[in-house]
């Protein structure tokens, strides 16, 4: 399903790669993404990986040489703020235009940074499945969609944006001195938890990993439980990078074949949670800390991803 080497040999031709750190403060280990590449997320990994290989095949040429190239294509994609980050840096590094729809509940200052990476900014809409259903529909010339959740007829790029963040099981089986027995990871359409999930299962002592999502958002969750991916309903959360009501079925299935733990968390705990870890030095959103959130509830022992920095 993935390449899991191809990530490192891309990386290894970008001068802006460096490994994110990892911490310890006690039983508690934290990964901080907040300063990946310079976007300030984890999902720096994906989107440019992605952008990588999808425009070097419409070119016809390597990845490892589409990097001067140009062409015609508008990478198009939906986002609530990081995964458009990453898109609009792969189409400007190579070449390509990107068009990035946003739901109005996006805070302006993504809208604007979106801008800043050259990418043209659309509002679509009150939530994030509306922003994607306006991109699945964007009827520019020369669109290539490249949605990071996947659904029945659109799984290859979400799967390439996956295998991006592959990298940060890889730097963590160089990082860890010692196993964990559980890794936290907070999901929005899942596809960073399934890479974790992919990732970490090549690991000597491979931990449990447990998948959190906002109470008002829980769509993996549910849909596990269903047996089937199924769309959840629930207010706006102020975790609004993993506000997502589907999942992707691409995460989903990765998810269910390794076996991970699901648990929701609260607003109240997601917030407590950013207080908490800024007093450890690290800076972030309750949608960087939700992970944590949960790992706090059950004792504050194991492996945490702080997704990004403050907003």
């Amino acid at each position: 399903m993935f390449d899991f080497d191809r990530p490192a040999r891309l990386l290894a031709l970008c001068p802006a790669y460096r490994a994110t750190p990892l911490h310890r403060h006690g039983p508690l280990w934290i990964k901080d993404e907040g300063d990946r590449m310079g976007l300030g997320a984890f999902k720096a990994l994906g989107g440019v990986h992605a952008a990588a290989i999808l425009l070097a095949r419409a070119r016809g040429v390597a990845p490892a040489e589409v990097h001067g190239t140009t062409g015609p294509e508008v990478l198009v994609c939906a986002s609530a703020g990081n995964h458009g980050l990453s898109v609009a840096t792969g189409a400007r590094l190579f070449g390509a235009r990107a068009r990035v729809h946003l739901a109005g509940s996006v805070p302006e200052v993504f809208a604007d940074r979106l801008r800043a990476k050259g990418a043209d900014v659309v509002r679509s809409g009150a939530t994030y499945e509306a922003a994607l259903a306006a991109a699945q529909a964007d009827p520019t010339p020369g669109a290539m969609l490249l949605a990071d959740g996947a659904w029945p007829g659109h799984e290859g790029p979400p799967r390439l944006v996956m295998e991006g963040y592959l990298t940060i099981a890889a730097e963590l089986a160089e990082q860890m001195p010692t196993p964990v027995e559980r890794m936290y990871v907070q999901a929005g359409v899942g596809g960073l938890a399934a890479a974790m999930a992919a990732g970490s299962a090549r690991w000597d002592h491979p931990p449990e990993i447990v998948v959190v999502e906002p109470e008002a958002a829980p769509c993996l969750r549910d849909s596990a439980a269903a047996g089937r991916p199924v769309t959840v309903e629930g207010p706006e959360s102020a975790m609004g990078r993993l506000d997502c009501k589907a999942p992707s079925t691409l995460a989903l299935e990765v998810l269910e074949a390794r076996g991970v733990r699901y648990e929701v968390v609260s607003e109240v705990e997601a917030a407590a949670a950013v207080d908490h870890v800024a007093d450890l030095g690290h800076r972030t959103t309750p949608s960087g800390a939700a992970g944590l959130a949960c790992c706090l509830r059950e004792g504050g022992a194991g492996l945490c991803l702080i997704t990004e920095g403050p907003a």
